[in-house]
């Protein structure tokens, strides 16, 4: 048997080949939308990928399964558990083989059996390996979103992503069955193959190792260790961070069924003359620069989300699924290739178009001014916060400022900025502060994006914790 790991850092999530030596079959599960890796993979290894499947509906990426299976003619293998809400609309179109806890098919002579694990979402189910042609046992389970290093998949989702209220405890109570069953049923021996690393928004508190056992989780794994359903309710839901907004519009294409691309195609590059076009019809346009670049000169009404690991998580949060918007990037350095396979693993497709960095120039050059940022020094935050001259805003994550924040400063989280615009003042400066500085460059160019004219970028929650000063604790001071 040969099983190979694909990690995708940006979005901290794996996938997996499992493959027959002896007779070439392999499975793929949990493919992202780029399949080049399985397919050049599988022909190193000398497989064919005859099975395609996914442990769920996924929420943070695009699902490569129907791209994957369209380009290699493997058979589509779907959850068909969770209930008439949790199907999948184009199984029946795509000829896949539907699921059912306690199935079992053959990839070749790995025996692979399906195990429903729902608690992360309903239709979710594990896949249990074993290589019978060395064992009788099972060797590992491929546990998607239900089971990670450290860490269990989060069953508030459908509530607090998808919008279906009043289900989070229901799932999270199907979840703790869900790992009581786990335990009893398999061995510690077997290996724990999930679908996310560290970093990912599935869960809070993921571990780095790619891979562990189900002997060692029980050992060490917080959510296998408790016994009362009640308690593990109150412990899994506590602290889970916001959802990105997209993980919605992922739930939504995933379940209908992710269009088939058939590659990455890069975007036309636009001439200089069109960005003022583009600002006036309100056009997004995202600058892909870092910040201290995109702080020292931009053009006005455009935002700042630098191209680096976190760039498309943040695209996701600020971008438009309905309509075209545009990028501002340095092609010159293979900038466009990363941007455009970026975009596309969470579904935004609707790319019209980019600009070289040398747009900003053209600008200028034009007679237009350029906007820069602005920053102010721990001091004068703290000036700031006694006088009451500037709002200042926490845009970090409601449970980060719920853990830790300045005395009496406010939290709207940066990817909820554009919908809460209304409760930030414009007749006085904006101060935004977040960890480190990062979210902060965000938010304060979606503030200037939007029509706020003062706004200031202070010293980070972590600068202003080491600087012994006083803290506050959701509601009481610490």
């Amino acid at each position: 048997m040969i099983v190979r790991r694909f990690y995708d850092e940006n979005l901290a999530q794996a996938s997996w080949l499992v493959g027959c030596a002896e007779t070439g079959a392999a499975l793929v599960v949990d493919p992202s939308r780029d399949v080049d890796p399985y397919i050049g993979a599988a022909e190193r290894e000398s497989l064919e990928i005859t099975h395609v499947t996914e442990t769920h509906i996924h929420a943070d990426f695009v699902s490569g399964s129907r791209e994957l299976a369209e380009h290699t003619g493997g058979r589509l293998h779907l959850s068909d558990e969770g209930g008439a809400d949790w199907k999948y609309a184009y199984a029946s179109a795509s000829d896949a083989v539907l699921l059912k806890d306690g199935d079992l098919f053959m990839v070749g002579n790995v025996r692979v059996r399906v195990m429903h694990t729902p608690g992360h979402t309903p239709e979710h189910v594990s896949l249990v390996v074993t290589d019978t042609a060395a064992a009788d046992e099972p060797m590992g389970v491929f546990t998607g979103d239900f089971l990670f290093v450290g860490d269990v998949g989060r069953p508030d989702l459908l509530e607090t992503a998808a919008g279906v209220a009043g289900t989070m405890e229901a799932a999270a109570a199907d979840l703790f069955r869900s790992l009581q069953r786990f335990k009893r049923e398999l061995p510690d021996f077997v290996q724990i193959w999930p679908g996310h690393g560290a970093g990912s928004a599935c869960g809070k508190a993921l571990g780095a190792v790619p891979q562990s056992t189900l002997g060692y989780e029980r050992r060490f794994n917080w959510a296998l260790r408790i016994e009362d359903e009640q308690e593990f309710v109150e412990e899994v839901l506590a602290g889970q961070p916001e959802p990105p907004k997209y993980f919605a519009e992922m739930k939504r294409v995933n379940k209908e069924g992710p269009r088939v691309l058939g590659g990455f195609r890069l975007p036309q590059r636009l001439s200089d003359a069109r960005l003022a076009a583009l600002l006036d019809e309100e056009a997004v346009i995202i600058d892909t620069r870092q910040a201290g670049d995109f702080a020292a000169a931009h053009v006005p009404g455009t935002l700042n989300i630098p191209l680096n690991r976190s760039f498309s998580t943040w695209a996701g949060w600020l971008t438009p699924y309905d309509r075209d918007f545009y990028l501002i990037l340095d092609d010159r350095a293979h900038g466009l290739e990363e941007a455009v396979r970026d975009l596309a693993m969470i579904g935004l497709d609707r790319l019209g178009g980019y600009f070289g960095v040398e747009v900003i120039d053209a600008w200028k050059s034009q007679g237009r001014a350029l906007d820069s940022g602005a920053e102010i020094a721990l001091e004068r935050l703290e000036q700031v916060l006694r006088d009451g001259s500037a709002m200042v805003l926490d845009v970090r994550g409601r449970s980060e400022w719920e853990a830790g924040h300045l005395p009496g400063v406010e939290n709207i989280p940066v990817g909820h900025l554009v919908d809460r615009l209304a409760e930030i003042p414009r007749d006085r400066p904006v101060v935004v502060h977040c960890e480190s500085g990062g979210r902060s460059a965000i938010a304060a160019s979606v503030l200037r994006a939007h029509g706020f004219r003062d706004v200031l970028d202070a010293p980070g929650f972590a600068d202003w914790r080491s600087s012994h000063k006083p803290v506050e604790r959701a509601g009481a001071p610490a």
